[in-house]
């Protein structure tokens, strides 16, 4: 309500109640008003009521929602079901113009101010996780993948003799898709191991540059968040190179912003040398559902060129979605869980590392990766590629997700390329292991819960290689505690050991 009507109001009830829901009220609209005028993640969260309020008048703004609104076009903003439009909180209209994605929609203020803030706050948070010196952000409604696509597409019309991308190898499908997607061909650069860690040749990537040419190299594709024992690229290197030879520099940040030590590792790389881009998704690193993306970069004008050429309009929901989020979080909020994050990655670092000597394996020294952890499996008996797989369905089907058992030798193709020993990141990684992140958001009783399974599903398989039927020795898990996934999970493994066994 407005002064007017608080006046009018004064007319049924005392006139002090009244004031005191009008000052009620503008306690709300004065941290509406300062994120309006600042453009940064309020350091504390908000409540639902402020946050909701906010939503809802937002959201008259759109002209599907003035009460008396005629609409007469083919996009009006007209929804069939009243749940779908409470879902979106009734911004129907989406964000951007047919032009440009950051554009503002006549018929949808409120969606357009949504979308600025948003972009605004997202910006706030990339430079408190470390990357100071970033200029521009946006956030698209598309996963990573199809985003690094974006830049790909965008930097064509900078280089239209180029035909090459420039990518040191990690084995992750969607970013090596990206550049098939974007009509050029993937140059693969394999790593090189040093002790435990693979790392990123350098000389071999300057080697290409030259051979094929700066002209006809549109990026060098590089990566800073990534499964161990692969490590971040070395992204100062990799930007001096491409400084020195006038070559753009992609950066797949995927769930990067999570990490202060991939975020120094950008901020330097664009101080020494050259970044144009790094792309990281939503859902990694705000902990919102899948389906949107941030690409950012230290020079305005080609942010700005890379949202131009999203084609039409495009869903709110991702930027609807990390808004609500980081109001209700707040940057304080948003810090504690980066610091709680650090905290968990120490922890499960040191559970995994004694669960590994338990059964004479070892956590593999991977120093300078920030969230992923690898542990080996060598002892796991005669049939070891057989006993990983095994290892990997059991954890699986008893609720274990996110855990990767990356057994040796393994050869898959991804549209057109063959990969030898894919999701190692080498042709001939020394040993097979067992991956774990920690994450954004990751709990102790998380990593307990999954030492503790692993610990079960470690012992059932050993037990299994030491017996000559190849299932029976899956009924020696112990099965004192949860009773109900485990039978759910044992009829789930009779079924992956004998699709395993009918395929080799």
């Amino acid at each position: 309500m407005n002064r007017e009507s608080f006046a009018a109001g004064e007319r049924l009830v005392s006139p002090a109640y009244i004031r005191q829901g009008c000052e009620a009220r503008r306690s709300h609209e004065h941290l509406v008003r300062l994120l309006l005028e600042k453009g940064k993640c309020p350091e504390d969260g908000w409540d639902e009521s402020t946050l909701e309020l906010f939503l809802h008048e937002l959201a008259i703004m759109d002209s599907n929602n003035f009460l008396g609104n005629c609409g007469v076009g083919e996009r009006e903003g007209r929804v069939a079901s009243a749940l779908v439009a409470r879902r979106h909180y009734r911004f129907i209209h989406g964000i951007g113009r047919s032009g440009d994605i950051s554009a503002v929609q006549p018929k949808a203020a409120g969606s357009s101010l949504l979308n600025k803030i948003t972009n605004s706050l997202v910006l706030d948070i990339i430079k408190l996780a470390g990357v100071h010196t970033v200029t521009n952000c946006f956030v698209v409604p598309m996963a990573t993948g199809m985003s690094l696509t974006l830049c790909f597409l965008t930097l064509r019309h900078k280089r239209p003799k180029a035909k090459y991308i420039i990518w040191p190898r990690i084995d992750q499908k969607s970013c090596f898709k990206s550049m098939i997607t974007a009509g050029f061909e993937p140059v693969v650069i394999e790593n090189v191991l040093e002790g435990d860690e693979l790392r990123t040749d350098l000389e071999a990537v300057e080697a290409k540059v030259r051979e094929l040419g700066p002209d006809h190299i549109l990026c060098v594709h590089s990566t800073t968040s990534c499964f161990a024992p692969r490590v971040p690229d070395r992204l100062e290197e990799l930007a001096v190179i491409c400084a020195d030879y006038g070559v753009p520099h992609v950066v797949n940040n995927a769930y990067g912003v999570q990490s202060s030590k991939c975020m120094h590792l950008i901020q330097q790389g664009a101080r020494v040398g050259r970044i144009d881009a790094f792309v990281q998704s939503l859902d990694k690193n705000f902990m919102v559902p899948v389906g949107g993306a941030v690409i950012a970069g230290f020079n305005d004008s080609f942010i700005q060129e890379i949202s131009k050429m999203y084609p039409g309009r495009a869903s709110a929901s991702p930027s609807l979605d990390v808004l609500i989020t980081l109001l209700s979080l707040g940057s304080n909020g948003y810090k504690k869980l980066l610091k709680e994050r650090k905290e968990m990655f120490s922890y499960l670092s040191s559970q995994l590392k004694k669960l590994s000597e338990t059964y004479n394996e070892r956590l593999l020294h991977t120093p300078h990766n920030p969230i992923s952890l690898a542990m080996t499996l060598k002892t796991l008996g005669e049939h070891q590629d057989r006993a990983a797989t095994q290892l990997g369905s059991m954890l699986f089907t008893r609720q274990v997700s996110g855990a990767r058992v990356v057994p040796l030798g393994s050869v898959q193709t991804v549209s057109g390329y063959t990969f030898q020993g894919f999701m190692s990141h080498a042709n001939d990684y020394p040993c097979a292991y067992l991956n774990a992140a920690a994450a954004i958001g990751m709990k102790t009783q998380d990593v307990d819960l999954f030492i503790k399974r692993l610990d079960k599903c470690l012992k059932a398989v050993r037990k299994e290689q030491n017996k000559e039927s190849n299932v029976s020795g899956v009924d020696n898990y112990d099965k004192t505690e949860d009773v109900d996934i485990e039978e759910m999970a044992l009829k789930l493994d009779k079924v992956l050991l004998d699709t395993y066994q009918n395929s080799s």
